[in-house]
């Protein structure tokens, strides 16, 4: 699945499963001007869900055409994984938990 252009997919952290799900592709705001992806987390059988939100492409910052999305599960297991460090109990319960990438990566 590594160069899959596919919504959703699970990747497996530590010997943990975790679903993700693409829930925003990069996007134009009146108000805030250009919005990165945003990559929902849930590990199966918890409950809590982690928010990834990534900063736009800078090709879209630089005027260019929008291209192709890239989600991979490489990208999705760092992601998993830098969310873990920061603080992110996927057992605990409330609301879920957003975490903004820098722009390097998870």
């Amino acid at each position: 699945m590594s160069n899959s252009r596919s919504n959703t997919g699970t990747v497996e952290v530590d010997g943990l499963q975790y679903d993700w799900e693409l829930q925003r592709e990069p996007k134009w705001s009146d108000n805030d001007g250009w919005k990165g992806m945003a990559i929902s987390l849930i590990q199966r059988d918890a409950q809590r869900e982690a928010l990834l939100e990534f900063p736009p492409p800078k090709r879209l910052l630089k005027g260019l055409q929008r291209g192709r999305l890239q989600v991979d599960t490489a990208t999705v297991s760092r992601g998993v994984r830098a969310a873990l460090l920061a603080g992110w109990d996927p057992l605990s319960r409330g609301r879920p938990i957003v975490f903004t990438v820098d722009a390097e990566g998870a």
